[in-house]
């Protein structure tokens, strides 16, 4: 069992919780993730570790609320329990010789690229940040990437907050008026990653993208985190989870990893709902 030592809200949809995991946190890095289950019947879910305390032993998560097990995470409570914390899986984000990065995350996506942005900071980096997200409603991490970047671009759908627009705005603006960087680093939704890879391409800037299909067993065995890459014209098929989760951008096909997401919407979306009219009827 693995102790919730914190829990804090970050938005509506978004919780942040740290988790006493020694052992994970002792050897996690910048880009790897854990698979978890809140209890002994739950399914196993991926999340990125969005940031370590060696010294207390923890592990810090963030997710955000779309089906059955994220709703019950997130009514845990500070001091519970939860039944397994697994990790760290998947390969550390390569960040040697990056003295000049741009990171482009996508609301939850933010909480990836925050311990990377921090990293690369650390590293003595110049950190150019953009963040975006539907509303001023959804921002998180505002103050964390404020620390850890040189300059920060805040981007909202509807313009309440930051600046209007999409995160491809900025970076097309910062590239055509001659900006150079080492290497491009995009997390969020799929669409929002194969488009900055496109306002990339024609400037040959090396991008990075962290993919995040679904994951059962996090070990390579299952195969449902495959995703198709373009290797020199041909087609090869890599696995998220062990050979990933970051990829050379301009291999992946965005367009199969966008359908098979979808998938199983469907029933996300009802697992959700069935999980929280089960809370409300505990609650009556």
């Amino acid at each position: 069992m693995y102790k919730i030592t914190e829990k804090k809200i970050l938005n509506d949809f978004v919780v942040q919780m740290l988790i006493e995991a020694p052992l994970v946190a002792n050897k996690a890095k910048p880009g790897q993730f854990i698979i978890l289950r809140v209890d002994d019947n739950g399914e196993r879910i991926p999340l990125t570790v969005a940031g370590v305390n060696k010294e207390n032993g923890t592990v810090k998560i963030i997710f955000q609320i779309v089906g059955g097990t994220t709703e019950k995470l997130a009514h845990k409570e500070q001091g519970e329990y939860i039944a397994d914390f697994v990790g760290p899986l998947g390969v550390p984000t390569h960040l040697d010789g990056i003295k000049k990065v741009c990171i482009v995350g996508g609301g939850v996506g933010c909480a990836i690229a925050m311990p990377i942005a921090e990293k690369l900071h650390e590293m003595g980096a110049d950190v150019t940040s953009i963040i975006g997200f539907r509303s001023k409603d959804l921002l998180i991490l505002e103050d964390e990437f404020r620390e850890y970047s040189d300059t920060l671009r805040i981007m909202t759908d509807d313009g309440s907050y930051g600046e209007k627009g999409n995160v491809t705005l900025p970076l097309k603006e910062m590239l055509e008026n001659g900006e150079k960087f080492d290497m491009i680093i995009t997390i969020g939704p799929l669409v929002m990653m194969k488009f900055v890879v496109l306002t990339a391409k024609p400037f040959e800037v090396p991008v990075t993208v962290s993919m995040n299909p679904i994951m059962i067993d996090g070990t390579g065995m299952c195969g449902g985190c495959r995703l198709t890459l373009n290797i020199e014209g041909k087609k090869v098929t890599k696995f998220a989870c062990v050979d990933g989760p970051d990829f050379n951008g301009y291999e992946v096909d965005f367009d199969e990893a966008m359908s098979r997401g979808r998938m199983y919407s469907s029933f996300e979306r009802h697992a959700h709902e069935d999980t929280c009219n089960l809370f409300k009827k505990e609650v009556e």
